[in-house]
Parts: structure tokens; C-alpha cells; sequence
């Protein structure tokens, strides 16, 4: 999904719960327990992702900050630019992957805009 959406110049985010063990991110920009992260490679530098973790170096308020994100607590990924992406529900030890038509559910609003005629 990452790489799909740079190929196609689209800027992912992902939804990180700050309250999983592991997880490192500054937590003054932590908003109700999640957070969300660009993770485009212009932002997120020496960005490494693998099937345990997410781990990158990016400024936070002018502030260098080395990210490293345990892939159980990712909740989902999208584009900044459409809202469009997959949710992740993580049972046990498997992880059922949802794709939504729609937008993402995020803590963060956006527009919502219709085409009039």
C-alpha cells in the first residue's frame, strides 16, 4: 500500500495507538491515545518497514525524532489526498484487513465536499 500510493503521488499516513507497548513517538503530538504519522518519503527519513515494526527518523515541530512503531499497533494506512485505504483489526494472532470504499476513520477531520451541478 505504501509503495502504491508514492507510485501514484499520494501521501500515506498511517494510525499508530500510542498505547501499545513499544511505541515510540512524542507523545505531545498524541491525540486520544493515536497518532498519525506521514510516512511519504520525503518525511520519513530511513524509513524501514517489516513485518514486526515501522521505524523512520522525522522532525516533530522542528525536532528530529527516531519513530519506531510495533506493527500490531498500526490501525490502518491512507492517502492524505483522497482519505482512501485500509483499516487493520488484529485478532489474536491473525489480522483480518479490511479495504473501505470510503474514507479512513481517523482522529483527524477533513473536508467533506460534493460535487454540485
Amino acid at each position: 500500500m505504501h509503495e502504491w500510493m508514492g507510485d501514484n503521488g499520494h501521501t500515506p499516513h498511517i494510525v499508530v495507538d500510542a498505547s501499545v507497548d513499544g511505541v515510540s513517538v512524542p507523545l505531545e503530538h498524541v491525540k486520544d491515545g493515536k497518532i498519525i504519522l506521514n510516512i511519504s518519503e520525503t518525511a520519513a527519513h530511513n524509513l524501514k518497514l517489516s513485518n514486526d515494526a515501522v521505524s523512520f527518523r522525522a522532525r516533530f515541530s522542528g525536532v528530529p525524532y527516531d519513530v519506531w512503531v510495533p506493527m500490531k499497533s498500526v490501525l490502518g494506512i491512507y492517502a492524505r489526498e483522497t482519505g482512501q485505504g485500509m483499516i487493520f483489526s488484529h485478532d489474536s494472532d491473525t489480522t483480518e484487513q479490511k479495504v473501505r470504499d470510503n474514507e479512513i476513520e481517523s482522529t483527524r477531520s477533513r473536508p467533506h465536499l460534493k460535487v454540485v451541478k
